[in-house]
């Protein structure tokens, strides 16, 4: 099992602000653990008892609309942390969190991450700048809905998507999500999503590999999500 103190994923997340006796005390109270593609990490609802650091995999976490659709709030992935703000917050999750392929996750207690978020001001500061960057992305993902058409949220949605994740040897975005993933990020239904997708196709702005996305023409695809 990986030590915290030895852990390089830590580099990637605001426990780089804690020292080495607490990162060897957490070390002491975590555990890991394998996540199958598919599972559940969590479920909305559920009242957590930590916080999850990804170390492995990709994981969407989503919110259950008032007509029963599921809507994607955003992709987590190596290096971030997961469940923080239930936890300060002293309430039930309102998202659930699945994994998108097979992932290495550490569960840290709640008991541990309170005392370090009372007695280290660095560490606490580093997990609220988090806190408000996720905000404000959510602010962004609000004016989108609201303003954007659906194909301009998808040409969005692809380009941020190569960006996060790049792209593999075969040139494809180097994240696998079904046409309904997609339709659950860009709000729509999935006959929708694919419909416009093969738009692009058609149009040589993207091209398909299997289920996998190719972007063919970025600049294209940014002009589409300009509204242009």
């Amino acid at each position: 099992m990986s030590k915290c103190e030895q852990c390089i994923i830590r580099q990637l997340n605001s426990l780089q602000h804690l020292s080495k006796e607490e990162l060897i005390r957490m070390s002491n109270c975590k555990t890991s653990k394998t996540i199958k593609k598919g599972e559940a990490i969590f479920e909305e609802g559920d009242r957590l008892k930590g916080v999850f650091c990804i170390r492995e995999g990709v994981c969407k976490v989503s919110k259950m609309s008032e007509n029963g659709r599921n809507h994607i709030i955003g992709l987590v992935t190596k290096g971030d942390l997961l469940g923080e703000r239930s936890l300060i917050s002293d309430e039930t999750s309102n998202l659930k969190a699945i994994a998108l392929n097979d992932m290495q996750v550490c569960f840290i207690p709640k008991e541990e991450i309170m005392k370090d978020l009372e007695k280290n001001p660095n560490f606490s500061l580093s997990v609220l700048k988090d806190m408000a960057n996720n905000l404000k992305q959510a602010d962004n993902v609000i004016v989108d809905m609201a303003q954007k058409t659906v194909k301009q949220r998808l040409a969005e949605t692809l380009l941020n998507l190569q960006a996060k994740f790049g792209t593999n040897k075969e040139n494809v975005i180097d994240v696998y999500l079904s046409r309904e993933d997609i339709a659950n990020i860009i709000g729509t239904a999935t006959e929708s999503a694919i419909r416009l997708l093969s738009d692009l196709k058609k149009n040589k702005i993207i091209m398909f590999k299997g289920k996998q996305i190719s972007i063919l023409n970025s600049s294209e695809l940014e002009r589409i999500s300009q509204g242009f």
